[in-house]
């Protein structure tokens, strides 16, 4: 069916679509192509994503998706009762041994100098108030949980941690608040494009495409701390290396204020790997899926100890000068 779309509504003779591990692409005359279901999609966040897009590849960025036009001009396409967009990346390269790091600061250096209004998909200084209304959220279903004396597993377990993973949200917030009371934020904070959620897998296993609906626009930080978490998570035991070597080529090319230190440690704070799996466990009605994350999640109780640590030690691990800087640290983290 894409195949078919592809021929009628832009003139393009596709050949066999294969699957890099995010998304479904096409070649064609040599470029890349990737067609994106955005029915559901509100016109204006497709517009910011455009400009995003135009800004990023006129400013050189090789990787980054261009929205291609219909034969009749239009970036938007209708078929039957559903709308698409096309995306076109004329440069193929594979990841290889890419030094990720020194990439996402070349990426964030370019989207910070992006001069279109970004509202719809604007995160900048939100993150307090994303965070209080999740707790919020999971506070309630932690109360029904505890009314209804929870029998499955599961249940039982979330009743039991969720006062602790309460404490750590309550600890990322309030250095969120006094962060933003302490710091004058550095021309290198200003808000950027970045990703919702960031990793090695982000850019693809087969080509690097720099994908404008995995985007948003908020403070570098995010993206820095959200790779760290994915690193940690991926290899709990051999994660420093890795985390080393990814600041050091990231401050290479864009140094990071004292004001971004501490967001990027905030956002580690948040506990957001266990807030995703209790969400995800009362939204699916599959038994093999909530089997799943009960698994998951008796994984991450029983490596809080470690996350812990970890958090004790990332200002040493990264290398940043907190007494230089006046960096706080969380004291009962400091204790450990």
């Amino acid at each position: 069916m894409a195949q078919a779309i592809l021929k009628k509504y832009y003139g393009i003779d596709a050949g066999q679509p294969f699957f890099d591990g995010k998304r479904v692409r096409y070649e064609a005359n040599g470029n890349l192509y990737t067609l994106v279901p955005v029915t559901n999609v509100p016109e204006n966040v497709l517009v910011e994503l455009y400009e995003m897009s135009r800004h990023l590849v006129t400013n050189g960025d090789r990787y980054a998706s261009a929205f291609y036009p219909s034969k009749e001009k239009k970036f938007l396409v209708t078929d039957g009762d559903s709308d698409y967009v096309l995306l076109e990346n004329r440069y193929k390269k594979a990841p290889g041994n890419m030094r990720t790091g020194r990439k996402l600061a070349k990426f964030h250096l370019r989207g910070r100098t992006l001069s279109a209004t970004i509202t719809e998909t604007n995160r900048m200084g939100e993150w307090k108030n994303y965070w209080e209304m999740r707790l919020e959220q999971m506070e309630k279903a932690w109360y029904r949980t505890v009314e209804e004396h929870p029998d499955r597993p599961f249940e039982r377990l979330f009743a039991e941690t969720f006062p602790y993973y309460m404490g750590l949200c309550e600890n990322a917030i309030q250095y969120v608040v006094d962060t933003e009371m302490d710091e004058a934020p550095a021309p290198g904070d200003a808000g950027t494009i970045c990703h919702e959620r960031f990793s090695n897998e982000t850019w693809g296993r087969k080509f690097i495409i720099h994908h404008p609906f995995d985007w948003v626009f908020d403070h570098a930080g995010r993206d820095i701390a959200e790779w760290i978490r994915a690193q940690y998570f991926k290899k709990t035991h051999t994660f420093r290396p890795d985390v080393r070597a990814f600041l050091q080529q990231y401050v290479s090319l864009s140094p990071l204020s004292p004001f971004s230190w501490r967001l990027i440690f905030a956002r580690l704070l948040f506990p957001l790997h266990y807030f995703e799996c209790v969400e995800t466990y009362f939204l699916t009605r599959s038994e093999k899926e909530q089997n799943m994350h009960e698994e998951q999640l008796w994984k991450i109780v029983r490596g809080a100890e470690a996350y812990e640590a970890f958090l004790g030690e990332f200002y040493e691990l990264s290398e940043v000068p907190i007494r230089k800087y006046h960096i706080p640290r969380v004291a009962w983290l400091k204790a450990r």
